[in-house]
């Protein structure tokens, strides 16, 4: 089978930054604030036909990650075909990434992240930090798990199931 699957990297860590929230009129919200400069990568692939997805937590967004990750997409799909659609970030293109015999990679024109339909499934798993502090990194880890496992397939195909993607494939 060939799949068409879009990928990226977004960073979740112990910074936040204060959203929007509901309080009574009249009132002023109290939101917890924090600056502490621990990070995680997610790196993730949609299927936006299929609602199907592959994510892994890593330390960096490096060459020698992305090469774990793809690995394990890989050996995820050992049967398929991986029409990988990602930007050209340089760990994306480098000429010493060794990519598995059944992925082609395929580079998005550059700064175009509107093209790239997982970028709203990072837009939802945001959602799931909104003005919250973690007094660790593990539990920043842990609350990301939970938001990816929790992602349903409708909701992907829902989310990243752009018209000239549907109609394309």
């Amino acid at each position: 089978m060939v799949r068409l699957m879009f990928q990226d990297e977004a960073r979740f860590g112990r910074i936040n930054k204060a959203k929007y929230c509901w309080c009574p009129k009249g009132s002023r919200p109290v939101v917890p604030s924090q600056l502490v400069r621990e990070y995680r990568y997610a790196y993730g692939v949609v299927d936006p036909l299929r609602g199907d997805l592959f994510f892994l937590v890593l330390p960096y967004a490096n060459k020698e990650c992305m090469k774990i990750f793809i690995n394990e997409l890989s050996n995820e799909y050992p049967d398929d075909i991986i029409l990988l659609v990602c930007d050209k970030a340089s760990w994306h293109t480098s000429t010493s990434l060794d990519v598995p015999q059944n992925i082609r990679m395929l580079f998005l024109p550059p700064a175009t992240p509107e093209m790239n339909p997982i970028e709203q499934i990072w837009k939802e798993l945001r959602k799931s930090f909104k003005n919250e502090i973690f007094k660790t990194l593990k539990k920043v880890i842990d609350r990301l798990c939970e938001a990816i496992l929790a992602l349903s397939k409708s909701t992907i195909k829902s989310i990243t199931g752009r018209q000239w993607i549907l109609d394309v494939f």
